[in-house]
């Protein structure tokens, strides 16, 4: 795919209703001629954490970049349900919880925004709870997933993609208002981000500040970990994967330990691992052209669309 120089033309935010429960806000950039890429973000993040000029990045490259909240993200619906944090470590040991939904229904609701733009296929990015969700899309419908880029995240096998205890109590921990969520996630990001591509504490407070002004849910957060928690693990599934892949991880995160992207790369056949150094669970500026060559290589081993 050829760089292209021009701007890149962008959408108004807008709503997608993907089922009688859940509407979507989302964007687009580029022209919807072009190649799609759907950009899936992690827990509790809103779409504006895939940076604008990441986005036009891909764009130049020939994509046409959908990027969107999540359900009980940003501006997207908020889910019905309560979820404890006893049973959150119910699931997490094995023991039966019913979520409120599923990674499976997250997956549902991403094919639903496909079918909103009359996109019967798409290239699909996620990044980690969003690579658990690409990873599900691509499981659920693997014709629908022209090809899968699994950023920092796992197979939702327990012994692999672990996190740290005090980053499972730091998530759950919210000090109220708009200045205690900001000081929460600049503690947050102190603890996950890149090490070898810091942030400055004006830069973490800045996307704090804008992601609250979005909408934030602390019982949304916690329905989004009920579906993580409580799914099965995906590996013998994935073994059985045609779609190609590219699996990303820092070599430093602490919120999915690389072992995650190892088991997730070593159980899709043929995909490719990119370890980076100094990357923890963000996505750095500088990293911004590591993550664009990476997806569009990967894209190019799918089978042309007619």
């Amino acid at each position: 795919m050829p760089t292209r120089s021009e701007p890149v033309t962008s959408s108004d935010e807008l709503f997608a209703p993907v089922s009688a429960d859940v509407e979507l806000c989302y964007q687009t950039f580029g022209s919807c001629e072009d190649e799609p890429l759907l950009l899936v973000m992690g827990l509790g993040a809103p779409m504006t954490w895939w940076d604008l000029e990441l986005c036009e990045m891909l764009a130049r490259q020939g994509f046409y970049v959908v990027r969107f909240d999540n359900r009980d993200a940003g501006r997207s619906s908020r889910g019905q349900g309560r979820v404890t944090r006893r049973m959150l470590v119910r699931a997490f040991t094995g023991l039966p919880v019913r979520a409120p939904y599923s990674l499976d229904d997250m997956a549902r609701d991403a094919f639903g925004l496909l079918d909103h733009l009359g996109l019967e296929s798409a290239h699909v990015a996620g990044v980690s709870m969003g690579g658990m969700i690409a990873q599900s899309m691509a499981l659920q419908e693997p014709g629908r997933v022209r090809s899968l880029a699994s950023i920092m995240s796992t197979t939702g096998r327990r012994t692999v993609g672990w996190q740290h205890p005090v980053l499972f109590r730091n998530l759950l921990s919210s000090s109220p208002g708009r200045d205690g969520y900001i000081r929460s996630s600049v503690a947050t990001w102190r603890m996950i981000g890149s090490p070898g591509y810091p942030k400055t504490q004006d830069d973490i407070e800045q996307r704090a500040a804008e992601t609250y002004d979005r909408g934030v849910s602390l019982a949304g957060l916690t329905r989004q970990m009920a579906a993580i928690v409580s799914t099965t693990d995906r590996t013998p599934r994935l073994r059985g994967l045609q779609v190609p892949t590219v699996v990303v991880h820092g070599l430093a995160d602490k919120m999915v330990h690389v072992s995650g992207g190892r088991a997730t790369a070593s159980a899709v056949p043929g995909a490719d691992l990119l370890l980076v150094d100094g990357m923890g669970h963000d996505l750095p500026p500088q990293l911004f052209e590591t993550f664009v060559q990476a997806i569009t290589a990967n894209t190019r081993r799918a089978l042309p669309r007619a």
